[in-house]
């Protein structure tokens, strides 16, 4: 049984949005932190959001004013939505969760494609 599954990615033209959508089993008793991470081509993984227990977020320089990460009500599903797409956005997104108690729970990850 997958712990945390992503939907959504695609392809989309340069300054087009997209929406992805995170959903953790919940067999993960605590989210700590629920958020994307990003791989490009030849590229390391980098965060992109991140939703924290307290209600704060956290964004990458690269996607701020453009990326806007929320739950809903404290539920066990995250979305990002990305408007404003650039070319160097391409890569697959990859949700996490991290339970606070040193575990850390991967989806497998979802392709976003930006280009015309």
């Amino acid at each position: 049984q997958e712990q945390v599954v992503e939907f959504g990615g695609g392809l989309v033209q340069p300054g087009g949005s997209l929406r992805l959508s995170c959903a953790a089993s919940r067999s993960i008793p605590t989210i700590y932190a629920i958020g994307w991470h990003r791989q490009g081509l030849g590229k390391q993984r980098e965060l992109v959001a991140v939703f924290n227990i307290d209600g704060t977020t956290n964004y990458s320089d690269s996607v701020k004013g453009r990326f806007t990460i929320s739950r809903q009500n404290y539920e066990q599903t995250v979305s990002l939505q990305m408007n404003s797409l650039k070319p160097e956005d391409t890569a697959v997104y990859y949700c996490y969760v991290d339970d606070g108690r040193g575990n850390v729970y991967w989806g497998q990850g979802t392709q976003v494609t930006v280009s015309s």
